[in-house]
């Protein structure tokens, strides 16, 4: 973290959930950690399949320039996110992408991290829409920027009560497959 501030990005397909993980991590950190957060999003004629984005600023001081210009941690679902956005991605941060769907990572001095997210989703937690939150709970996992604990509370609160253990279940898939994922 450079000053104080980290600078995430999630990006991925329009309609993928991005934007609201986004959200939630800004929440997680200024609601339950006590933190200054700013959540900005990019989707325009991108909302119904193009490669859209999220990101989110988190600081310990006030957030006086609320867009990202040296990306920190970047989460990639689709190559044509990852060829769009990664080149922000400042050296020694982390690259997150879907092994399924991002076939070419750039190489650079970050550390990389894949995994299956869309699949885990879908096989382990048993429901594709929930992809967005697998992908929150790893990132939350691999940056540590945010506690567990409150990135969950975030989570359970914008979900209807009828869905709290799935979206439970998608968190704590993303959180655990991203660990084991980054310790290979």
């Amino acid at each position: 973290m450079s000053a104080g501030r980290y600078e995430i990005r999630f990006s991925g397909a329009g309609g993928q959930g991005l934007i609201l993980a986004g959200i939630i991590m800004g929440e997680a950190a200024s609601i339950y950690d006590g933190k200054q957060a700013v959540q900005s999003q990019s989707y325009g004629p991108e909302a119904r399949g193009g490669a859209s984005k999220s990101e989110v600023i988190i600081s310990d001081e006030p957030i006086d320039f609320p867009k990202a210009a040296a990306v920190d941690a970047l989460l990639a679902l689709t190559q044509e996110a990852c060829d769009k956005y990664s080149r922000d991605l400042k050296e020694g941060g982390i690259l997150l992408v879907d092994s399924d769907l991002v076939k070419k990572p750039p190489k650079g001095k970050f550390t990389l991290v894949r995994f299956p997210i869309i699949n885990t989703a879908k096989n382990e937690v048993g429901r594709t829409i929930v992809a967005n939150i697998v992908a929150l709970g790893a990132m939350v996992a691999l940056t540590g920027i945010v506690s567990r604990e409150s990135a969950e509370k975030a989570v359970l609160s914008r979900v209807p009560e009828a869905f709290t253990d799935l979206n439970r279940k998608a968190f704590r898939a993303g959180y655990d497959k991203a660990l084991q994922a980054r310790d290979k």
